[in-house]
């Protein structure tokens, strides 16, 4: 099947959008950073903040103004128009645990789909002053610097990274977890957005993750796929709907893969 191919002008103002709206998003949960901000507990027991409501707010007020019918798929509020052919993924604090406990790794996702094919996505991390951008055809980029994946081709010369061991062992995808951390030259517990974006500037070979969800997954797969690596579950499906990540620089992937099945 032929993948759906935006144009030039489309993914500019795409892009042009999903940088206003970080722009924004980034004064908002800085000036919520280390303050005494409301904190509730979701039915899943994950923390969401005042200042996550708000910016989903603002980001799904802007996009319906300016993208009328789009579909808006976000971590607070759910699927807006989810038939839609031009679909908004919008998380507006990855790593609220981070945000809430002052710890400085935390970033607004936005990333863009058309005909459910992934086109675009940002991920913006203010307190860290750093800011990841890419499209289809465009590349990838942090800042003003292009960014591409490591050429380390074995495992055992790879430094592998991961949301959370408990997780990824108890989700029972992965029954090879330990024997492949167990093989790798070094490993890191370099968990959310984090991981992804250090697989795509080639400072570690390797982001595994469970647990997470479309929100989170969608911007890291393209910056990722546009800097050269791959985007898998654990089964090697390419999606962000499944229940597991499995992100590489693509020269280890299918090794990657058959170690972690076990």
């Amino acid at each position: 099947m032929t993948k759906p191919v935006a144009s030039d002008t489309n993914l500019a103002h795409w892009r042009d959008t999903a940088l206003s709206l970080c722009d924004e998003a980034d004064g908002m949960s800085l000036a919520g950073f280390r303050r005494d901000v409301k904190v509730s507990t979701k039915p899943d027991k994950s923390l969401v903040t005042e200042v996550d409501r708000l910016i989903e707010r603002m980001v799904r007020s802007r996009l319906n103004s300016e993208y009328r019918g789009c579909g808006i798929v976000g971590e607070e509020e759910g699927t807006e128009a989810a038939g839609a052919s031009l679909r908004w993924y919008v998380d507006p604090i990855d790593a609220t645990h981070n945000f809430v406990r002052g710890i400085p790794l935390f970033a607004t996702l936005i990333a863009v789909a058309l005909d459910g094919e992934l086109q675009l996505g940002v991920v913006s991390a203010p307190a860290m002053r750093e800011r990841w951008v890419a499209w289809r055809g465009g590349g990838a980029w942090r800042g003003s610097e292009r960014i591409t994946v490591s050429t380390v081709a074995t495992i055992e010369e790879s430094q592998l990274l991961y949301g959370s061991r408990r997780a990824d062992v108890a989700s029972g995808l992965m029954p090879g977890f330990d024997a492949a951390m167990d093989a790798a030259w070094r490993t890191r517990g370099f968990g959310d957005f984090w991981g992804h974006m250090l697989v795509a500037e080639g400072a570690a070979e390797a982001m595994i993750e469970t647990g997470a969800h479309p929100w989170d997954w969608a911007a890291p797969l393209v910056i990722v796929e546009e800097a050269g690596g791959r985007f898998t579950t654990a089964s090697g499906e390419r999606a962000i709907d499944g229940a597991s990540a499995v992100v590489t620089n693509g020269l280890i992937h299918e090794e990657l893969l058959r170690r972690l099945r076990g």
